[in-house]
């Protein structure tokens, strides 16, 4: 790898505890690659493959795929309910809520007519190829509407006055890692190896407007969720939700802002926008509090903020680490399927950093507009 008279790009960070060597290697190669002009670092920052999760990086007139990874638009949508949260605590309204999710919200996919009732025509034709058209009516179709596995997730919690809130996490499914796969064969290799595209060529253009697809579709596959859980609370409870209190936020993208005086590509993996004033949602994991936040626009950040509490642990590391007993211990007070206890110790809170260190963090680049608690967790991992 040769990087003689490249100006390496600079990083700027607000970290909970210090980078691991691993980290340090991944952030280094990113800052030496022609075309990064700079770098931020999440509180909740960890190694995911050739980039990191909780990064963010600008650059000139390159896109670079990697750097936001195949699940393109994943993040969160947050609304509150005209209810406390008490009205779901007991163990029969758990049950009975757990009982409708399982029968409503798929985690991987719908059957063909089912998609069919749900799913946004709006999606249709506004992708790059024939080739990515007839895969989203295959099987983008079907994952729609769907939470995904993993660390997705969807969760009612209570506010600091008890009211009650659903927060939910996925992202674009199949699609994201379709259009990943379908632009990569049209990619240049950087002089540190890293794959980019150039911006305003006719790949850079096709692979951008693919990828605000994908946010949309994402978006929209979030508010479908939302849709189907509202018309469950009504069902069981009849209690509504207050639209005005909706946030949707993504945290893998790729967007043209201005920073420094210049228009830049600002990459956010893991990471959420935080504009003066601009809502976001941070979550911690399933057994530890999440935050709604406002942005204070801190530039050195490019304006942005961690996504999440960042994982601590590897899920091989989890599961070999993590007992049931302790993830069970973990998850007191809180509403959970334990019949696949085993299936979620790798998202078991102890695999997560400390949330309230993450948010101490990055004080600089956020401020706390509510704090919230689970009360239950519904997860997409079967």
């Amino acid at each position: 790898m040769k990087n003689e008279g490249i100006k390496k790009a600079p990083v700027e960070q607000w970290l909970e505890n210090s980078l691991s060597v691993q980290v340090r290697k991944v952030v280094d190669r990113w800052a030496l690659t022609n075309g990064v002009k700079h770098i931020a670092l999440m509180p909740d920052v960890h190694i995911a493959g050739l980039a990191c999760v909780g990064c963010v990086i600008a650059s000139e007139n390159f896109v670079f795929p990697k750097a936001i990874g195949s699940d393109l638009g994943c993040g969160m949508s947050a609304i509150r309910f005209k209810e406390k949260a008490s009205i779901i605590e007991s163990k029969g309204a758990a049950n009975l809520l757990m009982k409708k999710l399982y029968q409503t919200i798929s985690p991987l996919r719908y059957s063909r007519q089912s998609a069919k009732s749900h799913f946004s025509n709006q999606l249709k034709g506004g992708l790059s190829s024939p080739e990515l058209e007839k895969l989203l009516l295959e099987d983008g179709l079907l994952e729609f509407g769907t939470l995904g596995s993993g660390n997705h997730f969807l969760e009612f919690q209570s506010d600091e006055d008890n009211w009650l809130w659903l927060l939910i996490h996925s992202g674009s499914r199949f699609m994201g890692q379709a259009i990943a796969s379908h632009h990569s064969k049209e990619t240049l290799k950087s002089q540190t190896g890293l794959s980019f595209l150039i911006a305003d060529s006719k790949p850079g253009q096709a692979f951008l407007q693919d990828l605000n697809w994908a946010v949309s579709y994402a978006a929209q596959s979030r508010q479908t969720i939302v849709s189907k859980v509202v018309s469950i609370m009504v069902e069981i409870f009849g209690v509504a939700s207050d639209e005005t209190s909706m946030i949707d936020c993504p945290h893998n993208f790729v967007r043209r802002e201005k920073h420094f005086g210049e228009m830049l590509w600002i990459h956010r993996k893991g990471a959420i926008s935080a504009n003066i004033e601009e809502l976001g949602i941070v979550p911690g994991s399933m057994g530890t509090s999440s935050f709604h936040v406002r942005g204070r626009g801190c530039e050195k950040a490019l304006y942005s903020s961690a996504h999440g509490a960042g994982r601590l642990l590897s899920r091989t590391e989890a599961h070999r680490k993590i007992t049931e007993l302790q993830l069970r211990e973990s998850m007191q007070g809180i509403w959970f399927d334990n019949r696949k206890i085993d299936a979620f110790l790798d998202e078991a809170p102890s695999a997560y950093k400390d949330i309230s260190k993450v948010m101490r963090a990055q004080r600089e680049l956020v401020k706390i507009e509510r704090k919230l608690k689970p009360v239950l967790n519904y997860k997409g991992t079967l």
